[in-house]
C-alpha cells in the first residue's frame, strides 16, 4: 500500500508540469523554461519528500562545506542513477546547476525537453570526438555567460554496483579549459540501490542518499593539475564510500 501511495504522489507531482513542456516546448520556448525550473526548483524537493514520508527514504546532504564554496565551480561526481540529476539540483539549486549528461537522455518526454530547454550539455554517444568537444566548448560559454554550475560525471555511465569505474578526462579537461573555474569533488551514494524498476521500491524502505563536497581545488592551469584532480578526486570519493558504506 505505501509503495502505491509512494508511486502515486510521484506520479502526481511530475506529470502536470511534464504535460506543460510537453505543450509549450514547440513554439514558446519560454514558458517551457517556467516549466523545467518549476521542476527543478519544487518537483525535485517534492519529490524526496515524498520517499521520506511514505518510505522513509532519506536525502542526507553534508552541507559543512558549502558556505566554504566559490561564486561558481565545476562539480566532478561518480554517477549511479539517473536521480543523481536530482539530487545536485536539490543540493546545489534548481536555476544554476547544469549537467554533461549523453544526448539519449534528450529523447525521454520529460527529461529531453528540460535539459534541452535549460540548456544542459548533451553529448552524442555515436560520432567523432570533435563533435563533443564542440558541444562542451558551447556549453563552457553558456556556463560563463549565466553564472551557472557545471556537474560532470567522468565515469561517463552509471555504476549499477555502486563501485567507482575508470574516470575519464577528455570531457572534464575541456570543460576546465573553456571555462577556467575552480573543481569541487563531490561524493554521493545510494542511487545504485534504486537504479532500476524491478528494485527501486524493495531498496527504497528506508534507505538514504548521500552527497557530501569533499574537496575545492583552485582552477587547474595545465594538463598535470587537471589530471591530478581526476587522480585524487577519485581516491577521495572511494574513501568517503568506505566510510558511508562502514
Amino acid at each position: 500500500m505505501l509503495s502505491f501511495l509512494t508511486l502515486l504522489c510521484i506520479l502526481s507531482a511530475m506529470m502536470f508540469p511534464t504535460f506543460m513542456i510537453c505543450l509549450f516546448y514547440p513554439f514558446s520556448k519560454r514558458l517551457a523554461l517556467f516549466w523545467s525550473n518549476y521542476i527543478t526548483c519544487r518537483t525535485a524537493r517534492l519529490l524526496f519528500a515524498c520517499l521520506k514520508l511514505y518510505r522513509k527514504f532519506d536525502f542526507i546532504k553534508y552541507d559543512d562545506n558549502l558556505e566554504t564554496l566559490p561564486k561558481q565551480f565545476v562539480v566532478v561526481s561518480n554517477h549511479q542513477s539517473l536521480f543523481d540529476i536530482v539530487v545536485y539540483l536539490c543540493f546545489f539549486g534548481g536555476l544554476r546547476t547544469r549537467f554533461v549528461a549523453k544526448d539519449s537522455l534528450g529523447t525521454a518526454p520529460m527529461v529531453g525537453k528540460m535539459l534541452r530547454t535549460q540548456g544542459h550539455c548533451l553529448i552524442p554517444r555515436k560520432g567523432s570526438p570533435t563533435v563533443a568537444m564542440k558541444k562542451i566548448d558551447q556549453f563552457g560559454e553558456r556556463v560563463m555567460k549565466n553564472d551557472l554550475i557545471p556537474v560532470v560525471f567522468p565515469e561517463g555511465t552509471r555504476s549499477r554496483d555502486g563501485e567507482l569505474r575508470t574516470f575519464y578526462a577528455a570531457g572534464f579537461r575541456r570543460l576546465a579549459q573553456s571555462t577556467k573555474l575552480p573543481v569541487a569533488v563531490c561524493a554521493l551514494d545510494g542511487g545504485w540501490n534504486i537504479s532500476n524498476i524491478n528494485t527501486i521500491f524493495k531498496n527504497l524502505k528506508r534507505g538514504a542518499y548521500r552527497v557530501k563536497v569533499l574537496k575545492v581545488y583552485d582552477a587547474p592551469q595545465n594538463k598535470e593539475e587537471e589530471l591530478h584532480i581526476l587522480e585524487e578526486g577519485k581516491e577521495l570519493i572511494q574513501k568517503q564510500l568506505d566510510e558511508w558504506r562502514n
